[in-house]
């Protein structure tokens, strides 16, 4: 187990601690050790049977992962003493052709392509469950009438399905780019001890092309070992990603106190439960969620910040992107599948959100009032009396419909039947309904496409 086993989970998956786990990063640069010996023994670089024997001892298994820890420390990266181990193991005449024209970097940034590769797809599969869940609570509750909030006051009627419409579209939106940087910016790195390859003469592009194909990673224009933008716009849309999901924890976590009621998480037996207090249910997966965004955002700022390297190889800078790199990895993956989890479970309180939006006494429908009177009147006079009326119910704990009705300024323009229309919520939704038609067309657009 890793040293984090107690917390780290609790903000991760199962699956992602694997996938960023020691003993995954180890794997992963064998699987470029391997792939680099039958790229170079297909070219006719290295002997056919030295590439088979090198490919045939990548295995994790054979290797002491703690120690090669430890003599990583020696060398300020974990190639160099894997590559020793990689040659003691082969036989003495594959030796040789072990890491043969390749820098220690070269192995440790496409091993991070492979690790990113691999807990990418992890993560916009949990993607495609919490855009369904959400696409799901948008169709449901299209008609489901809640208070809109801004600046945490209530604003105006709206509905939860557009509500779940917009964490849809975030959703959708941040799939878009990390299935884009998955599929453009992964891209294998090869460039011999300084960039140029020397080390191969005239073949190092050879090689470079047949190491993209059997990694099936893109190949890039040039070596990038001091060129760290493709690193960043991993980690930058694993923090897109997760942000999202903070933003619908957020929301959830405001709508589920005891005082607003709107949604709850999904119950389970300990599930939330208080260490002092029986009564409580505290909502676990936004917890988590919004824990896991605040972790990721450093990470994501130690990478921008590792962008500054020196020449042709940095000293230190490089060094500090593989724990970040790994922890955007693991933080993002927790954040992502609690959101799939959080939407696919959250529960929906649509009387407790009518009994909210009737709290104001009618004056949420204030702006309707304006919009209808200004229509007879001029608007800023119809302003005037509207800011009236409502002064006067907040002032006098009055409904604002009965205010309205003994307000003769307003009454000799608008008739009861008009006024009732007024502050009717359900009749001030503007284009909520085709709004949520569109997200869902969005989403079905990019599920086709998926």
């Amino acid at each position: 187990m890793p040293s984090d086993a107690l917390f780290g989970p609790s903000l991760s998956t199962d699956l992602m601690m694997a996938t960023v786990s020691d003993r995954a990063w180890v794997q992963a640069m064998l699987d470029v050790e391997a792939a680099l010996a039958r790229a170079e023994s297909r070219l006719g670089l290295i002997p056919t049977a030295a590439a088979d024997g090198i490919a045939s001892q990548c295995r994790v298994d054979e290797f002491d992962v703690a120690q090669l820890g430890r003599a990583a420390v020696r060398s300020a990266n974990p190639v160099i003493p894997l590559v020793n181990a990689l040659r003691a193991a082969v036989s003495q005449d594959a030796a040789p052709f072990v890491h043969h024209g390749a820098t220690s970097q070269d192995v440790l940034d496409t091993a991070m392509m492979l690790i990113a590769r691999r807990g990418l797809d992890l993560i916009l599969a949990d993607l495609d469950k919490a855009a369904a869940a959400a696409a799901t609570l948008a169709d449901r509750h299209r008609t489901t009438i809640m208070a809109a909030r801004t600046l945490l006051q209530q604003a105006l009627p709206t509905t939860f399905g557009l509500k779940a419409a917009g964490w849809l579209i975030a959703i959708v939106e941040a799939r878009s780019e990390l299935t884009r940087v998955a599929q453009t910016r992964l891209a294998v790195q090869f460039g011999g001890a300084a960039g140029t390859m020397a080390a191969l003469a005239d073949r190092g592009l050879d090689v470079a092309h047949e190491l993209s194909a059997d990694l099936a990673l893109s190949e890039p224009t040039l070596p990038w070992h001091t060129a760290r933008a493709r690193v960043v716009e991993v980690a930058s849309a694993l923090g897109v990603a997760a942000g999202v999901a903070g933003k619908v924890a957020l929301d959830v976590v405001l709508l589920a106190q005891t005082e607003v009621g709107e949604v709850s998480e999904r119950t389970g037996a300990g599930r939330g439960g208080s260490s002092a207090l029986p009564q409580k249910h505290n909502p676990v997966d936004p917890i988590e969620i919004l824990a896991a965004v605040r972790g990721i955002n450093a990470q994501v700022a130690v990478l921008q910040a590792a962008m500054l390297q020196e020449h042709e190889r940095a000293a230190g800078a490089w060094q500090a992107e593989w724990p970040a790199f790994a922890e955007t990895l693991r933080l993002g993956g927790g954040a992502v599948s609690r959101l799939a989890s959080l939407l696919a479970g959250l529960r929906v309180d649509s009387e407790r959100m009518r009994r909210n939006l009737d709290l104001s006494g009618g004056t949420i429908m204030a702006e309707h009032v304006v919009m209808l009177l200004g229509e007879r009147v001029d608007r800023v006079m119809a302003r005037a009396l509207v800011d009236a009326a409502v002064a006067t119910a907040t002032s006098a704990g009055r409904p604002f419909s009965d205010v309205l009705r003994e307000d003769r300024a307003i009454t000799m323009h608008l008739k009861p039947e008009e006024l009732e229309l007024a502050l009717e919520p359900s009749g001030y939704l503007g284009v909520a309904g085709p709004l949520i038609d569109r997200a869902l067309a969005a989403y079905r657009a990019q599920k086709g496409e998926a």
